[in-house]
């Protein structure tokens, strides 16, 4: 599955085009990919539609298409690039129930309007019960998993003196942040990459590389976060060949 991130003048990273899973420098697949909310919330049109639920990111653009047209398709479309976890029991990891007091039958909650593959309060003749796996347990739609905690971080090119803020995943290692910037650096492969004058090692986290996250501190005393936003300073290792 790919994905659809428009508008940038820069070429895709390896990341934009296998979403769903990271490659490495032998462009082997490795670990799941994963987005921050803001990413999701990119993808909040009918043609590309993105929704995070339960820690998921799901790209279910090829359902809309496949149902177009369809009254069903509502409560999903107007949730587009949002964050959908409340329609979900996290315990069963399904679509919440609840007992009909009319009925006395167990039924989905779904206070938004009954949506795809939910089935009606009772028979009817039009609904289609052959389904495979509902789109919430077709892993087909997948495309990586939400961030639990994001952060900002600069990234100061000591060679040009360029600065760049990035939101990245408190999840990544620092290979996959670079990924990340490899839209404003094609090169940066050929740079060290240090903190607090120490090299950091790019199979591990922030956090692991010694850089903390301090936003709840930051917070918890008064003080802007975007001061004491971490810089990671790369060092020209006067070599392009890592391009």
């Amino acid at each position: 599955m790919t994905s659809r991130f428009s508008g940038t003048r820069f070429p895709k990273p390896l990341w934009q085009r296998d979403p769903l899973h990271l490659m490495d420098r032998n462009r082997t697949r490795t670990r799941t990919r994963y987005f921050t909310p803001s990413e999701v919330a990119a993808h909040s049109t009918t043609a590309d539609l993105w929704v995070s639920f339960l820690g998921k990111v799901f790209d279910l653009s090829p359902l809309v298409t496949r149902f177009q047209g369809d009254a069903l398709l509502l409560p999903i479309t107007e949730c587009a690039g949002r964050d959908i976890s409340s329609w979900f029991d996290p315990q069963t990891r399904d679509i919440r129930r609840f007992v009909d007091p009319q009925t006395s039958c167990v039924r989905y909650y779904t206070p938004r309007g009954r949506f795809i593959h939910t089935p009606p309060s009772g028979p009817r003749s039009d609904w289609d019960n052959d389904v495979d796996e509902p789109w919430w347990k077709d892993l087909q739609y997948q495309v990586g998993l939400l961030s639990e905690k994001t952060r900002w971080i600069r990234i100061i090119n000591t060679l040009t003196s360029q600065e760049q803020l990035l939101e990245v995943c408190s999840e990544e290692t620092l290979e996959e942040i670079l990924q990340r910037y490899l839209c404003y650096n094609s090169h940066a492969r050929s740079y060290t990459w240090k903190f607090d004058g120490a090299v950091l090692d790019m199979s591990a986290t922030l956090t692991e590389n010694g850089v903390r996250d301090e936003d709840q501190e930051l917070d918890q005393l008064g003080l802007d976060r975007d001061i004491f936003t971490p810089a990671v300073l790369l060092h020209f290792n006067d070599d392009l060949t890592e391009g």
